[in-house]
């Protein structure tokens, strides 16, 4: 059994698939397990580059945030962000958000502890029996984004490559920005309205816990998708930005922009929380639900739920 992708949809599908006793193997073309789930360091301190937090009210999600919670892996951030917009900032109440004290990716790498997770293995293909770059399999999960998935299918998989098709994913450029103090006023995180470039500015320094002077911005899908080629290039204009919408007076000391060709899902696909064919070629993530951490997780779950049942049954 393959997974294919190591973000947190595909390590919840594994682990039910372990914890039923299937044999699995994850595979991840990246460095390191985590997915959107991103966050890289600089001068030793992680800032999330991926999603920004996470929040839960799925029971199993919630005990899973409870159990990383008690060690100390994440910590309620807050339920209240601000919004600026035509009509000014105003302050937004929703949901508990969750943050990781060691960055987002810290949480995926915990859940892919004891799983058997291969780094830096590209999968060029997925056909029918199903075979995986050639090879067989009992049954293969594409937890990735629908494009990205769809590049690997045999056309001969009608069904899971039509799914893969019918998702809709936007981009987003997210930069890392730091500051030489923290000069702004006081906020957590802000969702910005109507803006040309910027549709979400978290306080890094709040999110982690440290009061360290860091910004960390996600634009805009259309400003995005203008610089895709060179996403470097657009750090000036992001810079801009964030320092007109906060009033910040000193430059930037250090500027680091981020790509997400496929950041998130534009509406959620209409085949449940998963995709599964008869070849036993599945598909699962944030795009099977709101574009959240707890949708990917859940669909991951579904997905491997489902798929121990069917390679379990007759034993």
């Amino acid at each position: 059994m393959i997974v294919v992708g190591a973000g947190i949809a595909g390590v919840a599908c594994a682990g039910e698939l372990v914890r039923a006793g299937v044999p699995v193997q994850i595979r991840e073309r990246g460095r390191v397990a985590g997915g959107r789930m991103a966050s890289r360091r600089f001068d030793g301190r992680p800032a999330d580059l991926g999603a920004a937090y996470l929040t839960a009210d799925d029971p199993d999600f919630v005990e899973v945030v409870r159990r990383w919670q008690a060690t100390g892996l994440v910590r309620e951030w807050t339920d209240t962000f601000v919004a600026y917009g035509p009509d000014g900032r105003r302050e937004v109440p929703g949901p508990v958000r969750w943050a990781a004290p060691r960055g987002l990716r810290s949480l995926v790498e915990e859940l892919a502890r004891e799983l058997p997770v291969t780094v830096d293995r590209f999968v060029s293909g997925v056909g029918p029996g199903p075979v995986v770059d050639g090879g067989p399999a009992a049954a293969v999960a594409l937890c990735t984004p629908g494009p990205q998935a769809a590049l690997l299918l045999d056309p001969a998989l009608t069904g899971v490559t039509g799914a893969a098709a019918r998702q809709r994913w936007s981009p987003v450029l997210a930069a890392v920005l730091r500051f030489p103090g923290r000069r702004w006023a006081d906020f957590r995180g802000a969702f910005v309205n109507g803006h040309p470039v910027l549709a979400l500015v978290c306080d890094d320094g709040d999110r982690r816990g440290d009061a360290a002077p860091v910004l960390v911005a996600h634009t805009t899908p259309e400003f995005a998708a203008g610089h895709l080629a060179q996403p470097g290039a657009a750090g000036p204009a992001i810079e801009e930005a964030v320092r007109d919408l906060l009033g910040l007076p000193d430059p930037a000391e250090l500027t680091h922009v981020h790509r997400w060709t496929y950041a998130r899902p534009v509406e959620p696909a209409p085949d449940g929380t998963f995709y599964l064919d008869d070849d036993l070629v599945g598909l699962a993530g944030d795009a099977f639900g709101k574009p959240r951490v707890q949708s990917a997780w859940c669909s991951g779950r579904d997905l491997g739920r489902e798929l121990a049942r069917r390679l379990t049954a007759g034993r």
